[in-house]
């Protein structure tokens, strides 16, 4: 077989995209927690709370998707804890009120979606050639963003039609399930438990990701989840306090984030990656500039949203290749449980700081600590650049 064949059929790959879809909208819910919990006499604060929750049992599934994966095999260890977002988005519709109970369910929500995050991609991994994977990841987080721009936009459809937000959570949990059963029907056809066993973390397997180049991109891709979980969980409130229609920036930043991926993240991975993910990560940057400082109409805000959707979603594609392809040999799905972990930390447990920054200074100072969130990720890819260029001239001169 040729090494830029790849091992799966179109067909194939296209039935695991679909369920990944419907497993992401129950994640994709979550971003109306702020609008669900302040209509029961919540905060923002109390939504961050039940969000980071999450994070918590990430670190769980992160830690045990290895022995499941060798267990079940990969895809069906994902149908099983997908079960869990089932009962996470029917336990966030049906649960009165706000209490410890919705801290609860949001450590199902994180034990279902850390397992199903972090095995997704070394699935494919397994599948396709180290040339490939920048596509097909991109591919498959393309799949995973429409389900997370689609359940807020499952509530706002709600809303629309005089139905309660609670409504968008049942869809959520029905289109779950789906994916559940999808995911259990492709492990007979998905053979990569063979390739996904060495997909645990190892105190000496961490250490020599953590000593390569590979470091960076795990950084980068911790920061951006702090900057898509601190905009996207409250963009409910954003939006309210300039009296804007938020399905506007889910609207804007899917599309984007989509039809980059899918139309252009071809294009984009074959360039040179360093420069890729300066530029990209430097649009992400002006995108945070534009909500903080020139949203003033709908035309505005839907901008900065598609400026994020394309600064955010190719920038993930890029340095989830690099995070892959600059791991020391062997280490690889090492590598992409350690980006997945700090993915998982940046999008669950910033949120918590979010809502506190909310609750007691306003949203201008989070947005402001989003900023430097982003301005600290941009410098992280100028810095490689810069020390790129004085190695080259260093060798040169030798």
């Amino acid at each position: 077989m040729s090494q830029a064949t790849p091992q799966v059929s179109g067909k194939l790959f296209g039935l695991f995209c679909l369920a990944s879809y419907l497993l992401s909208l129950s994640y994709g819910s979550t971003f109306l927690l702020s609008l669900l919990i302040s209509a029961r006499g919540g905060n923002e604060h109390d939504a961050g709370s039940v969000i980071s929750a999450a994070m918590l049992s990430t670190f769980v599934a992160v830690l045990l998707s290895g022995h499941l994966s060798d267990l079940l095999g990969a895809a069906r260890s994902i149908a099983l804890f997908g079960v869990l977002l089932v009962a996470a988005s029917l336990g966030f519709a049906m649960t009165s009120g706000f209490g410890h109970l919705l801290l609860f369910f949001g450590l199902l929500l994180g034990l279902g979606w850390g397992v199903f995050y972090t095995l997704g991609p070394i699935i494919v991994a397994s599948l396709v050639s180290p040339a490939q994977r920048a596509k097909y990841f991109a591919l498959l987080s393309g799949s995973m963003m429409t389900g997370i721009g689609s359940g807020p936009l499952l509530g706002r459809a709600a809303s629309a039609m005089g139905l309660p937000v609670t409504s968008a959570f049942y869809l959520a949990a029905l289109a779950s399930l789906t994916g559940v059963l999808l995911f259990w029907l492709l492990g007979s056809r998905l053979h990569s438990s063979q390739a996904t066993s060495a997909a645990k973390i190892t105190w000496r397997a961490t250490t020599r990701v953590l000593g390569s180049r590979a470091l960076f991109p795990i950084i980068m891709v911790g920061l951006g989840g702090c900057v898509f979980g601190g905009l996207s969980s409250f963009q409910t409130s954003y939006a309210a306090a300039r009296s804007l229609d938020y399905s506007l920036f889910f609207l804007g930043f899917m599309s984007a984030a989509i039809s980059s991926r899918m139309l252009i993240a071809g294009f984009v991975v074959k360039r040179d990656p360093l420069r890729a993910s300066c530029l990209l990560s430097g649009l992400m940057l002006a995108s945070i500039v534009l909500f903080a400082f020139g949203v003033h109409s709908a035309f505005l805000y839907l901008l900065a949203a598609l400026m994020l959707g394309v600064g955010y979603g190719l920038t993930y594609s890029v340095i989830n290749g690099l995070a892959a392809n600059e791991a020391p040999t062997g280490t690889t799905s090492q590598a992409l449980l350690l980006f997945s972990l700090s993915y998982f930390i940046g999008v669950f447990g910033f949120p918590l700081l979010a809502g506190k920054i909310i609750v007691e200074h306003g949203m201008a100072i989070l947005l402001l600590t989003v900023l430097s969130v982003a301005l600290a990720n941009w410098l992280i890819t100028v810095g490689r650049l810069f020390w790129r260029r004085v190695s080259v001239k260093t060798v040169a001169a030798s």
